[in-house]
């Protein structure tokens, strides 16, 4: 198992960095963020000894079981990719690093007030709906603005950046105007608002490629990772 991870993990690499070169940009400007949410504790373990430094889970509840499972977050970065519920901030809040998903003014504030309480400040994207499919969460690009505007003043959130999610397709340059779409609301609040906003978190298995060209600093990466395993 390990070894074929090992090739996997080395072919999205060279692949990320081919993309990033094709953008004028270094390699090291993009970080592989690991999605574990199909694969056990031991996989996760690999992965760490491969030298993965991010992973991301989807849910509270599989984050929190793999950590038992492991004894702890062995020096990795772990992150909330997926929809967080209000009253899931708690549990989300001893377990991820950063949340890719805040979509409303109420999730912020609840986990401003929690991590007021654990006494900590949480690193958060906005997540937002370039494709206009009403499937995806995150807000629209005109919502935008006003969901910043609110999470600014809080005191234990820090808004790095925006994320997304585009259409599942065959041909991912078909999707390229959703990311494109962020890199340029992106570029719109650092105007607007003077936050430096430096994470774009776009781009999966069957796009990542196209994400990079169009500025991700953050890709989320599963199935490409564990393809056969």
């Amino acid at each position: 198992m390990e070894e074929l991870l090992g090739r996997n993990l080395d072919d999205v690499r060279e692949r990320m960095a081919a993309a990033a070169e094709r953008a004028g940009r270094r390699p090291d400007q993009v970080l592989l963020v690991a999605v574990v949410k199909t694969v056990g504790p031991e996989v996760v373990r690999a992965l760490q000894a491969l030298g993965v430094t991010d992973v991301g889970e989807n849910r509270v509840q599989e984050a929190r079981r793999k950590l038992e499972a492991l004894g702890g977050n062995l020096g990795l970065h772990w992150h909330m990719i997926g929809h967080l519920q209000t009253n899931k901030v708690r549990h989300a809040l001893r377990l991820f690093e950063m949340v890719h998903s805040v979509d409303s003014v109420r999730l912020a504030e609840a986990l401003d007030q929690r991590a007021e309480r654990e006494g900590r400040a949480v690193p958060v994207l906005i997540q937002c709906n370039t494709s206009g499919e009403e499937t995806k969460f995150g807000v629209g690009p005109a919502q935008l603005r006003k969901l910043l505007d609110a999470t600014m003043p809080l005191e234990h959130v820090r808004v790095k950046g925006l994320m997304t999610m585009a259409p599942f397709v065959d041909d991912p340059e078909t999707v390229r105007p959703c990311f494109a779409a962020l890199r340029e609301l992106a570029e719109r609040a650092r105007a607007a608002t003077g936050l430096p906003l430096p994470h774009l978190s776009m781009g999966m298995t069957q796009d990542f490629e196209v994400a990079i060209e169009e500025g991700a600093t953050m890709v989320r990466i599963g199935s490409a990772l564990f393809q056969g395993i």
